[in-house]
């Protein structure tokens, strides 16, 4: 087993739902979807932190198994503390 391995933990991938609110606008819920593992690590490099001070929020990298595929603005909740993540960048760049 690797450290990868061992740092994976319980996450699920949300799911958005739109209906009509009946005063032509709509309502936006959102529902649990595919549960999976993923690794989730904080960011706090020194240029992390200067991006952060430009007005990055927190940086996040997220790991999943190959066959896991998230997409741009997919949002995933880790099952742990509830914590939300929105993908903001293009994954198919790390591979």
């Amino acid at each position: 087993m690797s450290l990868l391995t061992q740092a994976m933990e319980d996450v699920v991938l949300m799911e958005k739902n739109r209906e009509p609110d009946g005063e032509g606008g709509f309502t936006t819920d959102w529902a649990d979807g595919v549960q999976f593992k993923a690794a989730i690590s904080f960011d706090s490099s020194m240029e992390a932190r200067t991006a952060e001070k430009q007005g990055v929020t927190s940086l996040y990298t997220v790991t999943v198994p190959v066959n896991c595929g998230l997409e741009y603005h997919d949002v995933l909740r880790r099952l742990r503390d509830g914590k939300v993540f929105r993908v903001t960048s293009d994954g198919d760049d790390k591979i």
